[in-house]
């Protein structure tokens, strides 16, 4: 992480001012997150856009990137977030709210240069431990994706395997191939 704070509560750091690359809140420490490049770009895009392909045009969910999701104690902010259709924060109105204070279904987290896989895995471990369904760890250098399910043991995926998501909807899966091939140029 680029910087480490700690002293701060939940509160006082939710009033701090939004900065880029994002802070986080966790474990009552504030990190900022790193700037993403290019790997990491292209694969959080290649997620989000797969996610949104695969689920919206049914509404049985949206995928979102850099989303703050503040509940159970932190505020962070996921690469990509997936939220089931009716789970989406709404207006009064029926527009997406601008405050997301529960965690997605889906919390997906990449790796990147200068970050620590640890870290990742302890964000990814406190995801389905307070309430998402899965959380992803997307490591591009191995290409392998860390699958966290609630009292699951953590499964690695490879080129040629898939990653079910029966819990968003039966049969659902996202081919893992398929996600580093956002890498290829050609």
């Amino acid at each position: 992480m680029a910087m480490t704070l700690a002293g701060l509560t939940l509160k006082q750091f939710l009033a701090l001012p939004e900065q880029e690359p994002a802070l986080e809140y966790f474990k009552g420490k504030v990190s900022q997150k790193m700037v993403p490049m290019g790997e990491h770009s292209a694969l959080q895009v290649e997620c989000a856009e797969r996610l949104n392909r695969l689920f919206r045009p049914a509404r049985i969910a949206r995928a979102f990137t850099e989303l703050r999701t503040t509940q159970s104690g932190a505020s962070l902010v996921p690469d990509v977030s997936l939220y089931c259709w009716d789970r989406i924060p709404r207006t009064a109105s029926g527009r997406i709210a601008s405050r997301f204070l529960l965690l997605p279904d889906v919390a997906i987290e990449i790796w990147s240069p200068g970050q620590s896989i640890r870290e990742l895995a302890e964000k990814c471990e406190w995801f389905v431990a307070n309430g998402s369904r899965v959380a992803l760890l997307i490591d591009h250098r191995r290409e392998t994706i860390r699958v966290y399910r609630p009292n699951t043991p953590v499964a690695i995926r490879r080129r040629g395997d898939t990653i079910s998501l029966d819990e968003i909807a039966p049969g659902a899966a996202l081919d893992v191939a398929a996600i580093f091939a956002a890498l290829d140029v050609d």
